[in-house]
């Protein structure tokens, strides 16, 4: 018999409200609480509980027959216990069936097998111990995020005791391999390897409303047609795709939950497949060969990289600077920083700063709070830097330890905005110095300026405001905040002024 592994993602970030550069300081919650819950209430609404309930009666149907195995992000439990507690409960119910297998991973999604081993291994650890808090299993096999993998990456997955891991079937590295079959990492061969296929993924994931599509509409008598015509020596089809897919990003009426209700029973009637958990296929199959990723791959985009988070100069840029808290983070070791560290980690933020608009460029705005790559950045880092501030003002009373140095306060800032009067605004970026940044203010006129900054609800780059000396700072924001339609002439006089000392 051969097997179908049906894996499902299960993740919703922690949005960032709108923080204004005047709220540096002085506040310090950072989360968007309505648009959390709302989503969470309607996505549970919507796909959850349903689709939960639906896999539920299917399994209480087919028995062991039917398995399917889920990878549930930290910040979402966190959401589902805070919001909407009855997810908890119904994956409870599938958990006690003994035919659902959780995975582990990252606790807050975050990209952290990239950049720190120590941040990645302890991520995993807590959401291994959240799991076994709330579902009682201990996962044993591990889907990073985004199905995020490379050699070294495996690597260190199984140094930490996982024998099974999920990624992408890129075509560009498997060539012209199959991805329908169990494979190991090229470091450590003890770890198993399976492959999405992308193909009869996505043909549900994306296709299946799709009405320009050859395949549509999308039947259970078609599908299991598909897979029976798949060479009879490939061992496993993996269908990995998100838990969204089912009510959210297919709605009901497309007749999504009618095709997965019906697809067991007609797979297990008209095939030779069986369903399986990940850690079973693993058990059972024996790896073909290894699978050489040197660079990391995702299952994300039309490139099937890290670029849909990570590649431009504002991703690496919040990304950067983000690491380089880790050891402040870890030797002040309190529960509230290290919460919104996490969360900051997610790597949804860098995702919303993705300037990739081609074929996939729906896929980008979906669930994005921003109206732009830009806006994304500009608010992350505005938060970023009163998170950096809290850290800096900690850890300098930790005693013993070098304070800060003025060179050290200037890169709280890396960018600087200007815009136009109308507030469509341009960006000029600059990341190199205070010198830098008077240049590109030179070339503006005073009021696109004073407009910029006083515009805070589009969030506008500081860095404007920190190249001034103290006092001039001072005497700007005073007449920023100030500033009403009545009296927006005179300010703009005043502040001219100011800018002609620079």
């Amino acid at each position: 018999m051969r097997s179908i592994c049906f894996y499902f993602q299960v993740h919703q970030p922690y949005r960032l409200k709108r923080y204004r550069f005047f709220d540096i300081g002085k506040d310090h919650y950072y989360y968007d609480d309505y648009q959390n819950a709302y989503i969470a209430r309607r996505v549970a609404d919507k796909c959850y509980l349903p689709m939960n309930q639906l896999l539920l009666d299917l399994i209480q149907e087919y028995g062991q027959n039917f398995k399917v195995a889920f990878s549930v992000s930290g910040t979402a439990l966190d959401q589902f216990l805070q919001y909407t507690p009855e997810v908890i409960d119904s994956f409870r119910r599938l958990a006690e069936t003994g035919s659902v297998e959780f995975l582990s991973e990252t606790y807050t999604h975050s990209l952290s097998a990239l950049k720190s081993k120590h941040e990645f291994q302890r991520q995993v650890g807590k959401h291994q111990q959240k799991i076994m808090e709330l579902f009682n299993v201990k996962p044993t096999t591990f889907r990073n995020t985004e199905l995020i993998y490379s050699d070294q990456i495996g690597a260190m997955v199984a140094d930490m005791g996982f024998n099974t891991m999920l990624t992408e079937g890129a075509k560009h590295i498997l060539g012209w391999k199959s991805p329908n079959y169990l494979y190991t990492n090229a470091i450590n061969p003890r770890l198993k390897m399976l492959l999405k296929n992308f193909q009869l993924s996505d043909d549900i994931a994306f296709r299946f409303s799709q009405q320009s599509w050859e395949g549509w509409p999308l039947t259970t008598e078609k599908f299991v047609g598909w897979i029976n015509s798949i060479d009879s020596k490939e061992e496993v089809i993996n269908l990995f795709m998100d838990y969204e897919t089912f009510g959210e990003h297919q709605w009901e009426s497309t007749g999504i939950f009618e095709f997965m209700r019906a697809l067991p029973g007609q797979v297990l009637a008209n095939s030779n497949f069986t369903f399986n958990t990940p850690s079973e296929v693993s058990a059972t199959l024996q790896p073909v060969a290894p699978i050489h990723v040197p660079y990391p791959i995702s299952w994300a985009d039309e490139e099937r990289d890290l670029t849909a988070w990570l590649g431009n100069e504002l991703q690496d840029e919040a990304f950067s600077k983000l690491y380089e808290l880790e050891h402040k983070v870890n030797a002040i070791n309190d529960a509230g920083l290290i919460q919104d560290w996490e969360y900051l980690q997610t790597s949804d933020h860098f995702y919303y700063m993705c300037t990739k608009w081609f074929s996939d460029g729906d896929v980008h705005k979906y669930f994005n709070p921003y109206g732009s790559p830009y806006e994304a950045f500009i608010n992350y880092m505005n938060v970023f830097s009163d998170f950096e501030i809290r850290v800096n003002d900690r850890y300098n009373n930790l005693g013993n330890i070098p304070q800060k140095t003025e060179n050290q306060n200037d890169n709280l800032w890396d960018t600087a905005i200007v815009g136009d009067v109308t507030h469509e605004f341009s960006f000029a970026i600059n990341s190199t110095s205070k010198a830098a940044l008077k240049k590109t203010l030179s070339e503006v006129k005073p009021e696109t300026i004073f407009h910029a900054l006083k515009d805070v609800d589009q969030e506008v780059s500081t860095k404007i405001l920190a190249v001034l000396p103290a006092k001039l700072k001072k005497q700007v924001v005073e007449l920023i905040e100030n500033a009403k339609p009545a009296t927006d002439k005179q300010n703009l006089k005043a502040v001219n002024s100011i800018l002609k000392t620079l």
